[in-house]
């Protein structure tokens, strides 16, 4: 089958996508930042139930909300405080899991020319996404406690369609499960009401293709590892 140019430009905005960690001061307009949201919740959900919420930060805010959780995350006795309300990764690690896992950390801080011994450059570059990796807009998601399973996953093709509405216009992200581990700081930074549990954080803006972060191309599985054709 020929590919339409629809077809290309929806192919490109998928694989285009990386995980940028590293962002340009250049600033994202407003109206670029509604767009894209606008579009990406015309996510399914079911029974139509929209169960996302955003929160856009920049400028002083978003720098509030880094410098607070900052704080906390380099004094080690504050940070023995802080858990994550929801177990995003397994809580026992197996095959094939943990070799990817350890594959693209190691990858990213051979990168950066961080050694196993650097204990310290290491956390430094983990604080690095509570600055949101330098882009000028920060995304806070949550999503009502009330919500099950279900909805968790609808609010992952929300977020799938951000990072593609992004880069098909020329901006990059990097969705960041580490902001849940400060959802207290967060909820206070934010006003969250009570009722609203923090999904996952993510940075928006301009790639800066100059730092050596930003060469890091993650490893997918062959199809045939994970399809199989039935009838």
């Amino acid at each position: 089958m020929i590919s339409t140019p629809d077809q290309q430009a929806v192919d490109a905005a998928i694989t285009s996508r990386r995980s940028i960690r590293a962002y340009l001061p250049q600033a994202v307009a407003r109206e670029d930042v509604a767009q894209i949201l606008q579009v990406a919740a015309r996510a399914p959900s079911g029974t139509n139930t929209q169960p996302w919420k955003v929160y856009v930060l920049d400028g002083e805010r978003k720098r509030q909300l880094s410098s607070a959780i900052l704080a906390a995350h380099n004094d080690p006795e504050q940070v023995k405080q802080h858990t994550e309300e929801y177990a995003y990764y397994p809580r026992e690690w197996v095959s094939p899991f943990i070799e990817r896992r350890r594959k693209v950390g190691w990858d990213l801080y051979a990168l950066l020319g961080l050694t196993r011994d650097n204990k310290a450059g290491m956390a430094a570059q983990h604080g690095r996404n509570y600055e949101f990796f330098g882009a000028p807009v920060g995304l806070i998601f949550t999503i009502d406690r009330i919500m099950e399973q279900g909805s968790w996953l609808d609010y992952g093709m929300f977020l799938q369609n951000i990072m593609v509405a992004a880069r098909a216009r020329g901006l990059d992200t990097c969705p960041q499960a580490a902001f849940t581990q400060y959802h207290k700081i967060i909820g206070k930074e934010l006003g969250l009401p009570d009722n609203e549990t923090v999904v996952c954080g993510m940075a928006l803006g301009y790639a800066d293709s100059s730092k050596i972060e930003n060469s890091l191309v993650t490893e997918r599985m062959a199809l045939e590892e994970f399809v199989k054709f039935v009838g």
